[in-house]
C-alpha cells in the first residue's frame, strides 16, 4: 500500500479573491481558515447563533450574496457571531464545515447557515441566491434573524457599512492559481 497524501492548494490566485475576503471581514465576519478553526467556532455548543457564510468567486456570490448578507447584518437583530470560508481557497476548512456541521445538505457555494448549537436552523442554497437581488437576500436573512437571533444589530456602525466596496467581479475572470 501506498502513501498517498492529497495537496490543496488554493484553486483561485489570492490576491485576486482578496477583495471578495475583505467585504465581509468589514462588517465582522471571522475567517476559519482551517479545519481546527472550524471546529472551535462551529462546535461550541453555548446557545449563540452562528451565521456561517460559504464564500465564493462566482458571479452570484459578487452580486448578490455577499451583498445580501453583509446588509442583513444592517439589521436591528443578528446572529452572535459570524463566519465565513471561502470554496476553493481553504479546502479543507470547507470540507469540516459541509462534512460536519452541514452534512445533511448538499455542497452549494456560495451558501449561507445559521447555526445553534450545532443545529442547522437556516439553510441558503446557491439555488436560493441564483436570480436574487441583494434586498431580496437580505430581506430573507433578516426574517430568518428575527426569528432564531437576539444579538443587537447593526454589525458595524452605518457609516462605516457605506463605505464598504463590493467585489461584484465573476470568478471565470479570475486565473487559477499556479497554473
Amino acid at each position: 500500500m501506498s502513501d498517498f497524501q492529497i495537496s490543496y492548494f488554493p484553486m483561485y490566485d489570492p490576491e485576486a479573491v482578496q477583495p471578495m475576503r475583505d467585504e465581509l471581514v468589514a462588517v465582522g465576519f471571522d475567517e476559519l481558515l482551517t479545519p481546527e478553526d472550524v471546529d472551535a467556532a462551529l462546535g461550541v455548543k453555548n446557545d449563540q447563533t452562528i451565521f456561517v457564510f460559504i464564500n465564493s468567486v462566482c458571479g452570484c456570490a459578487g452580486g448578490s450574496a455577499r451583498p445580501g448578507a453583509t446588509l442583513a447584518l444592517q439589521h436591528k437583530t443578528i446572529p452572535d457571531r459570524f463566519v465565513t470560508v471561502f470554496a476553493g481557497q481553504e479546502r479543507p476548512a470547507v470540507e469540516q464545515v459541509r462534512q460536519v456541521y452541514l452534512k445533511d445538505f448538499p455542497p452549494s457555494s456560495p451558501s449561507m447557515a445559521l447555526l445553534k448549537n450545532g443545529e442547522v436552523l437556516y439553510m441558503m442554497h446557491r439555488h436560493d441566491i441564483e436570480g436574487r437581488s441583494a434586498e431580496d437576500i437580505a430581506a430573507i436573512l433578516t426574517q430568518v434573524f428575527d426569528k432564531f437571533c437576539s444579538a443587537e444589530g447593526p454589525s458595524i456602525p452605518p457609516e462605516d457599512y457605506a463605505k464598504i466596496v463590493h467585489a461584484r467581479m465573476c470568478g471565470s475572470k479570475i486565473p487559477r492559481f499556479g497554473r
